[in-house]
């Protein structure tokens, strides 16, 4: 049973949605404040935490600022149709997916779902004939099975999704990949993201490569077509 921490400040949507994960077989925890989450994650992680952008006494932005310094716990944020730069900024963070409010709650259960899937994909032992082999290229270094990533002999924390997409280009040196192609290994066929989403997370990625290599470049955009990843 997975375990969700809900993160709001709005009481309906903690109770409604509570509610609605654990009849889905979720383990919930709830919390109407940051701060209140901060100290509660201190003491044992959820699996994924879903976060609110605007709360009392910290917001989910700094929450996932202080969550990132320690831990890359996979987190949803949910923004307000107006939250749009925020959105952006969140998933520069390292978010790995938001949802705008109003939301269906069944949306939010196939989100939650599909990040939980990505994550396990990475450790799952069932999958280690596939994922077991070191990746190198160049001064990449990847160790699928345990999410480890360095460059350059420097070591790079990347989200559950970063990893995916580095890994997908990686794979393939100078074969370039469509948005569309990196959707359907960051997201479930059934959930929707648009383009800008896999941009945000190719310009996080990128930016956590460049603090272990400023003059990293190795991936490639090729604009109206996709990204590529050059060994060069």
């Amino acid at each position: 049973m997975s375990k969700i921490a809900l993160v709001d400040d709005d009481r309906n949507i903690l109770t409604s949605v509570s509610m609605m994960l654990e009849a889905e077989g979720f383990e919930v925890e709830t919390y109407n404040d940051g701060q209140a989450a901060l100290e509660a994650f201190g003491r044992r992680l959820p699996d994924l935490a879903v976060l609110d952008l605007k709360m009392p006494r910290l917001d989910g932005m700094d929450l996932l600022h202080r969550l990132r310094m320690k831990t890359m716990m996979p987190v949803i944020f949910l923004t307000s149709k107006d939250d749009e730069i925020d959105e952006i900024m969140g998933l520069r963070m390292g978010a790995d997916d938001y949802i705008k409010k109003p939301f269906s709650q069944r949306l939010l259960v196939e989100r939650i779902r599909a990040v939980l899937r990505r994550q396990e994909a990475v450790t799952d032992d069932q999958t280690e004939e596939a994922t077991a082999q070191l990746i190198e290229r160049g001064p990449l270094q990847m160790d699928p099975m345990r999410h480890l990533v360095s460059w350059k002999g420097r070591d790079v924390s990347l989200t559950v999704t970063e990893f995916l997409l580095l890994q997908t280009l990686a794979q393939r040196p100078g074969f370039v990949k469509s948005r569309d192609q990196l959707m359907d290994v960051a997201y479930d066929e059934q959930v929707y993201v648009d383009d800008r989403t896999i941009d945000s997370h190719i310009k996080r990625l990128r930016k956590k490569m460049r603090g272990a290599d400023p003059e990293f470049s190795a991936i490639e955009t090729l604009y109206g077509i996709g990204y590529r990843y050059n060994e060069t």
